[in-house]
C-alpha cells in the first residue's frame, strides 16, 4: 500500500526568520519539536512546505519562542518570493 503525502501547501511560506527563533531558542529542530510536542519528521514538513501548520501549534510556537504579537505575521505569514 503507497504511503499518504500531505497535499502540498499551494501558497509557499518563508519560515527564514522562524529558522532563526528556533536555532536562537532551541539550538536544534529536534529540540524546538519536543518542546512543541510534534515530531521532528512533522516539523520538517511544516518548515519546507509541505503541511501547512495547524493553530494550536503556532499559538503553542509564538509563546515558547516568545515571539511579539506585533512579529507573528513575519515568523508564519511572509510569503516566499518566487525567482521568475
Amino acid at each position: 500500500m503507497a504511503s499518504v503525502k500531505a497535499p502540498k501547501v499551494a501558497y509557499p511560506h518563508d519560515f527564514a526568520k522562524l529558522r532563526g527563533k528556533i536555532i536562537e531558542k532551541y539550538g536544534k529542530n529536534y529540540a524546538f519539536a519536543a518542546a512543541l510536542g510534534i515530531s521532528t519528521h512533522t516539523l520538517s514538513e511544516r518548515l519546507n512546505n509541505q503541511r501547512p501548520w495547524n493553530y494550536d501549534d503556532i499559538s503553542r510556537a509564538i509563546e515558547i519562542l516568545e515571539i511579539p504579537e506585533t512579529e507573528v505575521f513575519d515568523y508564519f505569514f511572509a510569503k516566499q518570493i518566487q525567482n521568475s
